[in-house]
């Protein structure tokens, strides 16, 4: 009689995934991107279709275009310094997502622990996150005078409160068996923090940086228009100024297409970490 395979054979085969599983699952993936694309290129045809199409001959609409803009982007991505501004502007969302990220946990953390604190702060936040950022932009320029300073002020302004009510809504929903037990073997108050409450809420965390990345991009670009010299913002009042409108297309769309990126990379972090 032959051997009876060992057991360690049953189990591998039992582990393997069948044939054409794995391109299967593959197949929504696919699916989706495509539908993805189809939409994206719906949206370039009724902007073709609103300046080419029904707008009339020699009408000032015309002058944005896609094409123009498309080929202006190529032109610029090449033989400008837009680079350059990409790069300040990305420099100043870091910055203005650190302050927040450092505002915005502890005071999260003991908003969501403590009870009487959540109860006094409340209506405050409530009530200061229904400001726009934009609003402060006067008072920011008065007080931190024209450069990087206000505009860091403007950008943690609208950052913080995602960051802080996601952190203090992850707390809240923490499973208190959790702590508890780390009570119960005397865990210290950096261990409870570092080992128990902090990789419980990293998900809620960063959910709140997603939400907050989304308002920084939309603040950024107005805040760039607060006489500063470098930055995307910037870049669309020097093209409105010099009346180079395919080049103000072009830039809209990059602004478009990085904040797509920014977000994704979000996304990505939210699925690794949640």
């Amino acid at each position: 009689m032959n051997a009876p395979p060992p057991t360690g054979a049953f189990v591998s085969q039992a582990h393997k995934p069948a044939p054409g599983t794995r391109r299967q699952a593959g197949r929504p993936r696919v699916r989706r991107l495509l539908l993805g694309v189809i939409g994206l290129l719906a949206l370039v045809g009724l902007w073709w279709i609103g300046t080419d199409v029904l707008a009339a001959p020699g009408s000032f609409v015309r002058r944005f275009s896609p094409m123009p803009a498309f080929a202006s982007l190529a032109d610029l991505l090449v033989q400008s310094d837009l680079l350059i501004h990409v790069a300040v502007s990305l420099k100043r969302i870091l910055v203005g997502l650190a302050f927040a990220l450092a505002i915005g946990v502890p005071v999260g953390m003991a908003v969501g622990t403590f009870g009487a604190l959540e109860a006094a702060t409340t209506p405050a936040f409530q009530f200061l996150r229904m400001i726009s950022p934009l609003s402060w932009m006067p008072i920011a320029v008065m007080v931190f005078g024209v450069g990087d300073s206000p505009i860091y002020f403007l950008l943690t302004f609208a950052a913080v409160w995602p960051i802080l009510l996601s952190t203090a809504a992850g707390v809240r929903q923490l499973d208190p068996r959790f702590t508890q037990l780390a009570r119960s073997l005397a865990a210290t108050r950096w261990e409870m923090l570092s080992r128990v409450i902090f990789p419980g809420i990293i998900g809620h965390i960063l959910t709140g940086v997603r939400l907050a990345i989304g308002i920084l991009w939309i603040v950024l670009v107005p805040c760039e228009m607060l006489g500063v010299s470098a930055g995307l913002g910037y870049f669309v009042l020097d093209t409105r100024d010099r009346l180079a409108y395919s080049e103000l297309m072009a830039t809209v769309l990059l602004i478009g297409v990085l904040g797509f990126l920014l977000d994704g990379l979000a996304r990505a972090l939210c699925r690794r970490w949640s």
